[in-house]
């Protein structure tokens, strides 16, 4: 997964020339698995994953659902895969009609595995399986494509006690950008002091 991302430069790393976050945050990372539904081979792959995890640990699921925008594509190619069900959930309601946050049709007591793109802290993932629980559902996990593997997610999700699994996460991401060349000894030790104090980085 790590080597598919980077070939498609749906994941660019420039630890010497970081990019800035919407929240101000410097980091020499960006991620934009949006990339991935423009690559059959690759959202397959991610398809594919998904539903053999989904599979192996959450066998009597019901419904998939995918955290809006980022996931809907990913979550209703899972769903299709699995003949499940497919909702989606916004990242609020809204502001005009039924005002729901969950789009599609839930039913109190059905098992719900969650589709997600990205995992940085968690917060707007958990946020989406809050909404869930709120309709009535048991959430069996939550699946994303990759993680920044930052500490504050870990511990969010325990918190939430709410299964977390990831095809790819930022460790092994550096790891294979090293081995492949794409990053050179020093840029790795740049990019493990990121994930090491993120705030301070810089």
């Amino acid at each position: 997964m790590a080597k598919q991302l980077l070939q498609i430069k749906a994941i660019k790393l420039k630890p010497s020339t970081p990019f800035i976050w919407a929240s101000g945050m410097k980091s020499p990372i960006y991620c934009d698995n949006r990339k991935t539904l423009s690559y059959p081979a690759v959202r397959s792959f991610i398809c594919d994953a998904f539903v053999q995890t989904i599979q192996e640990k959450y066998p009597t699921v019901d419904v998939i659902a995918g955290v809006a925008t980022g996931a809907i594509a990913h979550g209703v190619l899972v769903a299709q895969a699995l003949n499940k069900p497919f909702v989606y959930v916004r990242s609020d309601a809204k502001k005009h009609g039924l005002e729901n946050m969950v789009e599609g049709y839930l039913e109190k007591g059905q098992r719900v595995v969650v589709i997600e793109d990205l995992i940085s802290t968690g917060g707007s993932s958990l946020k989406a399986v809050e909404a869930l629980r709120e309709a009535g559902t048991i959430i069996e996990g939550l699946l994303a494509i990759f993680s920044y593997g930052f500490p504050k997610a870990a511990e969010n999700f325990a918190t939430a006690n709410c299964e977390l699994n990831t095809l790819s996460n930022y460790q092994t991401l550096i790891e294979i950008a090293f081995e492949t060349g794409y990053i050179t000894d020093s840029e790795i030790h740049l990019l493990k002091k990121w994930r090491e104090n993120p705030d301070g980085w810089m």
